[in-house]
Parts: structure tokens; sequence; C-alpha cells
């Protein structure tokens, strides 16, 4: 599936390909301080199936608790969570579904590090909803 991104702001902007199989729901406590929410969701795609349109963005190196280094892709002029990769030679771009035009198909099929997730964000159904504020 042709996909199409940006930051928030418009100043960076990426075309790729995904499967739509592959969405996962990431519970991770530092996915969780690097989203600023409960979860991470995002779709890989192969490097080579990934084109930056415009805009340079910014990378910040994490090291996971086993020592992986981790490259998180941002807007540098808005902040919005882009993209990340394995540092060294990466195969594949973890694409954050937020940023992604045809986000509203690209439901999650699988959620990972359940242990780290916060137990409120499991289940929201029962919490009353607004259609806008």
């Amino acid at each position: 599936m042709k996909v199409h991104g940006a930051c928030h702001c418009g100043n960076v902007a990426y075309d790729a390909e995904v499967d739509p199989e592959r969405v996962t729901i990431c519970h991770y406590s530092d996915c969780q301080r690097l989203t600023g929410t409960a979860y991470r969701v995002s779709v890989p795609t192969r490097r080579s199936d990934f084109t930056l349109l415009k805009g340079s963005p910014a990378t910040y190196v994490k090291t996971g608790d086993s020592g992986t280094k981790r490259a998180q892709v941002f807007c540098p002029n808005c902040g919005s969570p882009l993209y990340a990769y394995g540092v060294g030679d990466p195969v594949t771009y973890g694409l954050r579904v937020g940023c992604l035009d045809e986000r509203h198909a690209l439901a999650p099929r699988k959620r990972i590090w359940c242990r780290s997730a916060l137990a409120w964000s499991i289940d929201i159904g029962e919490l009353p909803t607004r259609e806008r504020e």
C-alpha cells in the first residue's frame, strides 16, 4: 500500500510502501516517553521503499535496555515523531502511523511489550465520548 507522510507543520514529507498487515502497537515504556502518550503505533517499510520528498528531519539516537541503538527521526520545527530505524545499516524504517495520510486504513494487527502497558490504556471503550471539543 502506498502511503504519504508528513509532520504537523509540513516541513518534512515522504512517501513509502507498507504492508497494512504489519501495523503494531508498542507499549514499551520508551515508546510512551518518545510519543508522550500510552503507546506508539507504527508500520515498517523497507528503506528501499521510502522516499524523503522534502525537509531535513532531525535524529535522536536512544539506547534500549538491550543496548540496541535506535534512531528516532522527527521534524526539527514542530517536533512530530516521523519514523525510527536501527543504527548501523538500517533495512527498515518504522513509520509513525499518526503522520500518515492513510492512517484510517492502518488498523493495528498486534500489540507488543504489553508488560509495560498502562492498565487504563487497554480498554477505553466505556469512556464518555464527544465528537468535538
